[in-house]
Order: C-alpha cells, then sequence, then structure tokens
C-alpha cells in the first residue's frame, strides 16, 4: 500500500459526518468519498469536505479502509459487503446487535486479509490514556462511571445501554482481563436510566450509570486502588490521583470537627480529540498492516457484557414486590 491511506465513509449522519471531517483533516489520508443512503446528505457531506458523493459499492471499490457509521442493524450488511471488496473497516459501537454475527464477520475478514476496528472512542480520550499510565503501578479495587445528561434531539433506535454505558463497558474491560461473573442492574424512566453492577473473577467490583433523562451532563470515571484513588473527567480531559488520605477530628474554638486531607496529584494530559487519535490510529493499522488497537473482539465483548446487563434488567422488572419482600 501506498503511505497515503485512501479513507471513506458509509453513513454520514450525526457520526459520520465527523469522521468524515477527520479524515479529510489526518495527515497522509485521502477522504476518495462518502455514502449514505440519503443521497441529498451524501451530497452536502461530500461539498462540505471537497470530497465525492459515491453509491455504496463504488466507494468500498475505492477506499482502502471505510468507516461504517450507520445504524447498527445495518453493520452486518455493510460490513460483509466491505470485506467482499477486500477493504479494511471501521465499524461505529455497538459492534453488531448479536455477537455470533460479530464472529462471523471476523472468521470472513481474517479469511479475505481484511482488518476490522471497532469504533470505541473513549479509549482514545487523553484521559484514559492518562488513566492507562497510572494503572501500570497501581491495582484497582473497583470502578464506578457516569454517563449522564438530558434527553437528546437525535434519532437512536439503541438502548441507554447499547448507545451510552457500552462506552464504559469497553473502558473499564480494557483496564482489566478478567471475566464478569456476575452481573446486576435496574433500569428506571421507562429504560431511559439504567444502573448495573459487575463482579469480576479476581473480586473487583464495577458499578455503572447510564442516564439519557439527567439534567447535568457527566461523563466520568472513578477507580479506587490499594494506595490511591483516581478520578477521571472525559468533558475536561482530566485526571486526578488522590494518595495519602488524612482523615482526623480536630478542636477549634471548642468544636470538634472532621477534617479530611489528601495529596492530589494532576498528571499532565496532552488534550485533543478522541475521534482524531482513534481515527488516526487506525489509519495507521492499515498503512502497516497492523491490528487495530480496538479490535473485532473488544467490540464482541462489549456487546456481550451489554446483553447481560439488559438480560439483568429485565429479570429485575419480572420480579414483584412480594417476591424480594422479607418473610
Amino acid at each position: 500500500m501506498s503511505e497515503r491511506v485512501r479513507a471513506g465513509v458509509v453513513g454520514v449522519g450525526n457520526m459520520g459526518r465527523h469522521h468524515a471531517r477527520v479524515y479529510s483533516e489526518l495527515p497522509g489520508v485521502e477522504l476518495v468519498g462518502v455514502a449514505d443512503a440519503d443521497p441529498d446528505r451524501a451530497a452536502e457531506v461530500a461539498a462540505e469536505f471537497d470530497t465525492t458523493a459515491r453509491d455504496r459499492d463504488a466507494l468500498l471499490a475505492r477506499a482502502d479502509a471505510v468507516s461504517v457509521a450507520v445504524p447498527t442493524r445495518f453493520h452486518e450488511a455493510v460490513a460483509r459487503a466491505a470485506i467482499d471488496a477486500g477493504t479494511d473497516i471501521l465499524v461505529e459501537k455497538p459492534f453488531v446487535t448479536d455477537p455470533e454475527v460479530g464472529r462471523d464477520i471476523l472468521a470472513d475478514a481474517r479469511e479475505a486479509d481484511c482488518l476490522v476496528g471497532v469504533g470505541h472512542v473513549e479509549r482514545y480520550n487523553p484521559a484514559v490514556v492518562a488513566l492507562r499510565d497510572v494503572m501500570v503501578e497501581a491495582d484497582p479495587i473497583a470502578f464506578a462511571a457516569r454517563r449522564q445528561g438530558p434527553p437528546v434531539d437525535r434519532d437512536s433506535v439503541d438502548s441507554v445501554v447499547f448507545d451510552l454505558m457500552i462506552h464504559d463497558i469497553d473502558v473499564i474491560c480494557s483496564l482489566t482481563d478478567e471475566p464478569v461473573t456476575d452481573v446486576a442492574a435496574a433500569g428506571a424512566a421507562d429504560g431511559g436510566h439504567v444502573v448495573a453492577q459487575l463482579q469480576f473473577a479476581d473480586g473487583r467490583v464495577a458499578s455503572l450509570t447510564a442516564s439519557r433523562v439527567t439534567q447535568e451532563r457527566v461523563r466520568d470515571l472513578a477507580v479506587t486502588a490499594e494506595d490511591c484513588h483516581v478520578e477521571v473527567d472525559y468533558i475536561d480531559q482530566s485526571v486526578e490521583i488522590h494518595r495519602h488520605s488524612l482523615p482526623e477530628y480536630v478542636a477549634a474554638d471548642g468544636d470538634v470537627r472532621y477534617r479530611h486531607e489528601s495529596v492530589i496529584e494532576r498528571p499532565t494530559v496532552e488534550t485533543g480529540e478522541p475521534l482524531k487519535n482513534e481515527l488516526s490510529s487506525f489509519a495507521d493499522a492499515v498503512r502497516e498492516r497492523t491490528e487495530p488497537e480496538t479490535t473485532g473482539e473488544d467490540g464482541i465483548r462489549a456487546v456481550e457484557l451489554a446483553e447481560r446487563i439488559e438480560a439483568a434488567i429485565a429479570r429485575d422488572a419480572d420480579v414483584t414486590p412480594a417476591e424480594v419482600s422479607s418473610p
């Protein structure tokens, strides 16, 4: 392959449009076209980023790699068409609706020598990159993630678990190789607010909250370890490490008060756009013929765990108050 990667985007709605923008800005990448079920939208995005609107098959034949940013239910069809054309793919999250379909896609891709990446963009958030450096010397005990905000004015048929919580599922799974042994979850607001509890095989635990009905936008992750507590803010792209906590009671003006002090470290985080980091990494993998940083297997693991969380929500909803009351 030449040093210049010919990239395209299939599906240029809300997210796909940003893929087109980033490809048009990346050095060493040429945006050779976009495709969409709505020809007018494809033409509009193509004009905005100085490329060509093409039908899907023509784009797959011309591009070395494409982002698949169509609605989730169409991921399989586009991925298979790309593999048939010998085109590498980055599939937006969630990878597939059925893990078995995902495994079949990966088997076909290996046979065709096509790369498959999955668009779990928070992996490329500079704050998460910095967190991984911290975790090299820390032994996590527990994770707590919140991804909350008010209702959005975009259409999404994916549930709050598959649309929002799956980001944190992937990030936490990237921080531990241990399998999840137990899942508990409950939902409120007709599924618009979900809380899940995970237990890992090594005893670690995770709490995840995702919401489309919270009147404050929150994107954060806390990691409790043996000797520190780490707080990550995805929005601010910041990391705080709390160490050497010193709780004590002190006397002041005749009153006894509680005081809590700790040493707070704020490592330098090189801020930047996570999507640009993600697509740059994918383009490098395409150019160098190496495995994408976020693999199809990673995407399947996240989908399987999201399915278990939704099954736990369904089980919780089936339990009546009489069944959980004390004898």
